[in-house]
């Protein structure tokens, strides 16, 4: 199975690139990277920079999962895809933090962030863009939780090895999304993965901030906290990990 990939020196941002392809009649098997973003975003309208050629920043354009399935779930998808392709690679396994982050040891190597795409000629179907960013070598002075993969593993990777990998994967994962049994297994590596379950955590949400402790998640992939003896599902918010006095 082959994909179009696209390389660009420089762009705004891949998943507002590959957005716009898509929106004007591209289709298929795409991705796009590049070696330096100026408008990266991640969750929130938050901004990502990186040092040119130092990470990975890719898109890739899927079909969306069943109208029956979160859209949530196409975000795990790629993320266990993003996982897969760096224990390949380097052979240690990131874990995940709700609902997009990938860590190794609690710091953050990358994101993803997910958007539905809806083409200008009303025949087409919806597709979605997911954006991929890993700090390969180098990361932003500003983030000071975050780190890289060659500090956190040892292995210097070249991000067309990754994204060649993470492609990969992802043909592996995309598909499982489309059948319930396929669903079972991504939710079963997914919460394995996933290190905020059995956490004492933080949701930050506009107007509230709650505590509780991660216990799971839901069929619609929203993560569960008991809050004193309540369980509170979170579609979206940002989660703190508590550690420490904090707890």
């Amino acid at each position: 199975m082959q994909w179009n990939v696209e390389h660009l020196d420089h762009v705004d941002s891949t998943n507002t690139w590959l957005a716009r392809q898509a929106r004007e009649g591209a289709d298929g098997r795409r991705a796009v990277y590049c070696d330096y973003q100026s408008d990266g975003r991640g969750r929130l309208d938050r901004a990502w920079h990186a040092p040119a050629r130092s990470s990975l920043l890719c898109s890739a354009l899927l079909s969306p999962p069943p109208t029956t399935v979160a859209p949530q779930w196409i975000v795990i998808a790629a993320a266990l895809a993003a996982c897969d392709a760096l224990h390949a690679l380097s052979g240690v396994r990131p874990s995940l933090k709700w609902p997009n982050d990938v860590l190794y040891a609690e710091q953050k190597v990358g994101g993803l962030l997910a958007e539905l795409v809806t083409p200008a000629a009303p025949a087409r179907r919806p597709v979605v863009v997911v954006g991929l960013g890993l700090n390969l070598s180098a990361v932003d002075p500003d983030f000071v939780t975050a780190t890289t993969v060659r500090a956190a593993t040892g292995v210097a990777l070249e991000p067309v090895a990754i994204l060649s990998a993470y492609l990969e994967a992802l043909d592996e994962r995309r598909p499982l999304l489309d059948v319930v049994a396929g669903r079972r297994t991504l939710r079963a590596q997914y919460l394995a993965d996933l290190s905020t379950i059995d956490r004492d955590v933080r949701v930050e949400l506009v107007g509230e901030v709650v505590r509780g402790r991660a216990v799971g998640i839901d069929e619609d992939a929203a993560l569960i906290v008991d809050v004193g003896g309540e369980r509170r599902s979170f579609a979206a918010g940002d989660v703190v990990h508590v550690r420490g006095e904090d707890g």
